[in-house]
């Protein structure tokens, strides 16, 4: 009995427990979720889109802006039967002004959009520019199915110039809205260079206003309103001008050039070669000329500056040279450089047929010897040339303000074993010393390089000042650098200097020269073929990076010309004329 009882009164319990649960539910949570649903009946949010940023560079021209338009719209839901004849009016009426936009392709498009579900005015053409579409205002706002509303589009008035740097504007993805709410209501986001790392500060903060209805959905009040944010722009340390001069100096198919102060990386020109019109991304680039790029050998699409990987070639022996020097190498190292090393069955060849005779750190960095950087490599061994590299900065990324940067190749033996399953051999030494082999660099951390050889710290390049850190002091003994630099020195003035034919600078300048094989060159060939000589892609990449003043280091520049052949030939002639350029600009203001 008392057991019936007790299951009579947990029943019970549990009856009650469940009918206060949901009295709680309709009561208090439930009028929480109908009361905000009835606000939604009367309170009408309208976002208002913040006007894209623009960018301008350090003496405040523009790079990016934002021209103004009309775009049109059409009213929803005329698809069916009934109201057929609007549809066709009001695409016709539009297809009379303005011929481009085809009837055939604006069906499609209001088609693709259009649903039940939609009671916004469907746009059929997103932008016409405003000195086209002023004098038919009046025609179309009198339309009544028709809707105009302002618009702006993304310009670049310098066109190609530093087009990789700027980067472009494009039509925001799903995903990109995913990602980035406010895409979807601008339509737009940040593609590629600053335009996409910057995208945040440009894009600015919405701003909205809630407007109190009634049942026939007019206005009564505005409750509250918050402006959508308006300073969105950002100004930057490139010099266009320079850029441009840059631009119209470098004849060639493809490279890169970076103009760089060596104290605090900030950037005054970063060019990749070949360029391309961003507008052409903004306003919607045809299949033609989509595939003509693609298709094009020289690489237009790749930001050669930081995602273009190359052998550093003779650049390198800077840093080479200064792990011998913290790894125990006497700084009196002497090697009798007879013009190539034998490993094995293989010769190991240097540049120059014959050798250089006795090579000591001053003279190997100046001659390029390449026989003095076999033999001290085989004195340490990889691993110690890869740590000292590291920590120079190569295959790391530099930290630039670019989208996508490669990290490059720093070879060692884990590497190797990581990557191939494979051991390391002592030839791969000897030929990674002289930046060849598996050794990738990038021409951005090339330049870094060359900034903490001339300052003695290592600085993060960058364009907008707020990515801007402190430069990074390292172990390196003043000494040692002072070696690579007087090295530097004389490959630019000294007679035996691999760049001093080259050189006709105001400013007195230390560089270091390099050729990066694209191909390699097969034993049985005793004497080295000429450049010149070659398939133009199987010509070897021209460097040369320096800096000057010599005395008082202000700017790092480095070039790299693809298949150019001799670093000093190809690229010295354009090196003298930007630092003579730096120098009537005001930049330098000592020779």
């Amino acid at each position: 009995m008392n057991m019936r009882l007790n299951l009579i009164f947990i029943l019970i319990f549990v009856i009650m427990t469940t009918l206060l649960v949901r009295v709680y539910f309709l009561s208090i949570k439930s009028n929480t979720y109908y009361e905000e649903l009835s606000k939604r009946n009367y309170i009408n949010r309208i976002n208002k889109v913040p006007v894209r940023g623009v960018i301008e560079d350090r003496n405040g021209k523009k790079l990016a802006i934002n021209q103004m338009g009309f775009s049109i719209l059409i009213k929803p839901h005329l698809r069916s039967s009934k109201n057929k004849e609007k549809l066709n009016n009001a695409v016709e009426f539009i297809e009379k002004h303005f011929p481009k936009y085809e009837k055939k392709k604006l069906l499609k498009n209001y088609k693709r959009k259009d649903s039940a579900y939609n009671h916004d005015f469907v746009k059929v053409v997103d932008y016409i520019p405003y000195e086209d579409f002023f004098p038919k205002y009046t025609l179309f706002a009198s339309k009544e199915n028709i809707k105009v509303e302002s618009a702006v589009k993304r310009y670049y008035p310098y066109k190609n110039v530093a087009s990789h740097i700027i980067g472009y504007v494009g039509k925001a993805s799903r995903l990109d809205i995913v990602k980035n709410e406010l895409s979807a209501y601008s339509g737009i986001i940040g593609k590629s260079g600053l335009e996409k790392y910057y995208n945040d500060i440009l894009q600015g903060e919405m701003g909205y206003k809630d407007i109190k209805v009634n049942a026939l959905n007019e206005e009564i009040e505005v409750l509250e309103e918050k402006k959508p944010s308006s300073n969105n722009n950002i100004k930057i340390s490139l010099d266009i001008e320079l850029q441009k001069y840059i631009q119209d100096i470098f004849n060639y198919k493809g490279g890169a050039v970076i103009v760089m102060d060596s104290s605090n990386g900030e950037l005054l020109a970063a060019a990749s070669f070949p360029e391309f019109d961003n507008n052409i991304f903004a306003r919607g680039i045809s299949v033609k000329e989509w595939n003509k790029m693609r298709n094009d050998f020289n690489h237009p699409f790749t930001n050669k500056l930081i995602n273009g990987l190359y052998p550093p070639g003779s650049i390198i022996k800077m840093g080479v040279a200064l792990s011998f020097l913290e790894n125990g190498v006497e700084e009196n190292y002497k090697v009798n450089d007879t013009g190539f090393i034998k490993i094995g069955n293989r010769n190991f060849r240097g540049w120059k047929r014959g050798g250089h005779g006795i090579v000591d750190f001053n003279k190997a960095i100046r001659e390029s010897s390449d026989d003095f950087f076999y033999k001290g490599s085989l004195r340490i061994g990889i691993n110690k040339i890869s740590k000292t590299l590291d920590k120079l900065g190569i295959g790391r990324q530099t930290g630039v303000d670019q989208v996508n940067e490669f990290y490059g190749i720093n070879p060692n033996k884990d590497w190797k074993q990581k990557k191939y399953n494979k051991p390391w051999y002592v030839g791969e030494t000897v030929i990674t010393s002289i930046g060849q082999g598996n050794m990738l660099t990038t021409p951005m951390q090339m330049a870094r390089y060359t900034a903490y050889i001339a300052n003695g710290k290592l600085p993060t390049p960058h364009f907008y000042k707020k990515n801007y850190k402190e430069p990074v002091a390292l172990d390196f003994k003043e000494r040692h650098l002072e070696m690579m630099r007087k090295g530097m020195y004389e490959v630019m003035y000294h007679r035996k200097g691999t760049a001093s034919r080259h050189i006709r600078s105001k400013v007195k300048l230390a560089g270091k020269t390099g050729t990066a094989q694209v191909v390699s060159i097969p034993q049985s060939e005793k004497i080295r073929m000429k450049e010149s000589d070659l398939d133009y892609y199987q010509r070897s990449h021209a460097w040369l990076t320096t800096y000057g003043p010599y005395k008082n280091p202000k700017y790092v520049v480095t070039v790299l010309v693809e298949h150019g052949g001799h670093g000093g030939s190809a690229a010295g002639g354009m090196v003298s004329k930007i630092f003579n350029k730096l120098l009537e600009l005001g930049y330098i203001k000592e020779k």
